[in-house]
């Protein structure tokens, strides 16, 4: 079922920057939200951080950008970091 919400401009516009990129739709960012700000999952302070990270759109461009690195294998392994580092941990 859909439904309509009347939020504030001002809301509306805080939302935007939260969107991880122009496409996302509201549900899903709030969903987003909900999900990664859940009271009984997290702590206080994990909850804070997660908050900082969450309200910083350029934390949030970059980190769907990794993601999508991830996803089509534009990465380095971490074996082979340390092999090319030549370090022996």
């Amino acid at each position: 079922m859909i439904t309509t919400i009347q939020i504030d401009s001002k809301l509306k516009n805080n939302l935007d920057k939260l969107k991880i990129h122009h496409r996302e739709t509201y549900n899903e960012l709030i969903s987003r939200l909900i999900t990664n700000c859940s009271p009984d999952s997290v702590e206080k302070e994990s909850l804070i951080e997660t908050i900082e990270t969450l309200s910083n759109p350029n934390e949030m461009r970059e980190i769907a950008q990794a993601l999508e690195d991830y996803k089509t294998g534009k990465f380095i392994s971490f074996e082979d970091l340390k092999k090319e580092l030549k370090l022996n941990v």
